[in-house]
């Protein structure tokens, strides 16, 4: 099956610490490898890794990263360019425009 062009939604709402955090970026970058758009929503915790390396350098090669601007100001952190801060509403337009969709917890 040709992957190429198809678009992968993910919501990661696991913190940096935990294995879906990895798992959700390793999966993120296997398919931007397979010339997969990969739409990456980070909520909840996960609003704290933004600023990680690796989320960053997918972020550079394409994929599209938003994340939650309430998650965001609730743990007290900048909006800034690392992401296109949004509301929660993003998710189901992610959803909706998505070819498969993920959530990693």
């Amino acid at each position: 099956m040709e992957l190429r062009g198809k678009k992968l939604g993910l919501l990661l709402s696991a913190a940096p610490d935990q294995p879906n955090f990895d798992r959700a970026i390793t999966l993120a970058e296997t398919a931007t490898d397979a010339g997969v758009i990969v739409l990456l929503y980070c909520l909840d915790d996960a609003v704290t890794g933004i600023s990680e390396a690796r989320l960053q350098a997918l972020r550079e090669r394409g994929v599209r990263l938003f994340a939650c601007a309430h998650a965001a100001r609730r743990r007290g952190l900048a909006q800034d360019d690392s992401a296109l801060f949004s509301s929660l509403t993003m998710i189901g337009d992610l959803m909706v425009s998505s070819d498969r969709f993920v959530s990693f917890n």
